[in-house]
């Protein structure tokens, strides 16, 4: 029995090793440097729900003038996982939309009858075990559950390819930029204004969260706007600690403010922006607590949920292009979805990118998928591989970014 444990202790340390290994590998690309990166994320929607959809008239002509990937897929369900493999290269073993706790604190809610800190999530701070995705789920536990099987399975439905459960690097693209020098930030739409620390909160409408004293809840509860599983760089340890600015809080900021998206456009903007709209402006819609607001109940209000994510993508892109930024250098904008809206399809979203410096309107039918994302923005900003994006399945999307 010694013999066995030890031998398993070191199979676990050769594969522990291998997958460290793999990610001194510098991906290399056609299209040369990027310097800055302005990632749109939006929410819930099947390709085929934004394309041809007279809702969505802004980004259906954005499709025509930019790169589109037209075989581009996520990587499983729900949200959380989604986000934390474009900026990491894996779900972390984070498998649901679960808050995390906070250094010192562990998970807080002061919300009534809010169940946010069931399940509350560990920060990532060493090597572990991710989970395991499939690329065709059989029954409708499989996705997390976050799917709904009606008929035969459709390939697909959960990614791209398989992805077998594999060792992780406790990083993010964060921490690749910081070491090579170079700045980012994540601006996230409606963070609430209250201390400690905007993004230590999930529960909130912007004003208040679920930090605030019970008394601002009378009589009910608030509106979900900013959502912490839309934001993955606070579910790593180093991060909420914040020993150095670099990387820390102090880079998760909102649209608004004296640091905010709009003043840092056509001031200082960082390398890599990522940029998360709140729920009622991602197409997520279905904002729970308080009175019902960005309902999908109906078909007419399911409409102007579309139309809401239709102008906001509008503001974004003409905001990003209008700006002293997108001026100089060699800067990219990039419009993606995190997942479909759970039905049984092809868990295929729409993917854009718009380059300042090569001409647009590519079509691409080359399959990707979000770790191919994480790799090109590596190859772009000369960083290692990371995790998942390591993968032989990964390719570096050069006709998508003019190469």
């Amino acid at each position: 029995m010694k013999k066995l444990t030890i031998m398993l202790a070191a199979a676990a340390a050769l594969a522990n090793a291998a997958g460290y290994a793999q990610q001194t590998a510098l991906p290399q690309s056609d299209f040369g440097p990027l310097d800055h990166v302005f990632l749109i994320m939006m929410e819930n929607q099947t390709n085929t729900d934004i394309i041809g959809n007279p809702h969505a008239p802004f980004i259906n002509a954005y499709a025509k003038i930019a790169n589109s990937a037209t075989n581009y897929f996520a990587v499983g369900h729900p949200s959380a996982p989604n986000y934390l493999e474009i900026i990491g290269g894996s779900n972390f073993g984070v498998a649901n939309d679960y808050w995390p706790n906070w250094i010192g604190s562990g998970c807080v809610d002061h919300a009534p009858q809010s169940t946010g800190c069931v399940n509350a999530v560990t920060p990532i701070a060493v090597a572990g075990v991710d989970n395991a995705v499939v690329a065709t789920a059989t029954n409708s536990s499989q996705c997390n559950g976050q799917i709904t099987l009606s008929g035969p399975p459709v390939p697909h439905n959960c990614a791209l390819y398989n992805y077998p459960a594999r060792f992780f690097s406790p990083k993010s693209i964060a921490d690749q930029l910081v070491a090579r020098g170079k700045t980012w930030k994540t601006y996230q739409e409606s963070l609430p204004i209250i201390d400690p620390g905007v993004a230590q909160v999930n529960y909130s409408d912007g004003a208040f969260s679920n930090l605030s004293p019970p008394a601002v809840f009378a009589p009910g509860s608030i509106q979900k706007l900013y959502a912490v599983k839309h934001d993955p760089f606070v579910y790593f340890q180093n991060i909420e600690v914040g020993a150095t600015d670099e990387l820390s809080l102090a880079q998760v900021k909102d649209f608004d403010g004296p640091d905010g998206l709009w003043v840092d456009l056509n001031a200082d903007a960082p390398n890599f922006s990522f940029i998360v709209p709140n729920q009622c402006h991602d197409m997520h819609g279905f904002v729970s607590g308080g009175t019902a607001i960005c309902s999908t109940a109906t078909a007419a209000e399911t409409g102007l949920l579309m139309l809401q994510g239709d102008a906001e993508v509008a503001k974004l892109v003409e905001g990003i292009r209008a700006s002293r930024a997108w001026q100089s250098g060699r800067n990219a904008i990039v419009l993606v979805w995190d997942e479909n809206d759970y039905s049984n399809a092809a868990n295929r979203v729409v993917m854009l990118v718009e380059t300042n410096y090569a001409p647009n309107g590519r079509v691409s039918s080359t399959p990707y998928d979000h770790y191919s994302l994480l790799l090109t923005l590596e190859a772009g900003f000369g960083l290692s591989c990371l995790n998942h994006s390591c993968d032989a399945t990964s390719k570096v999307m050069n006709d998508m970014f003019g190469g």
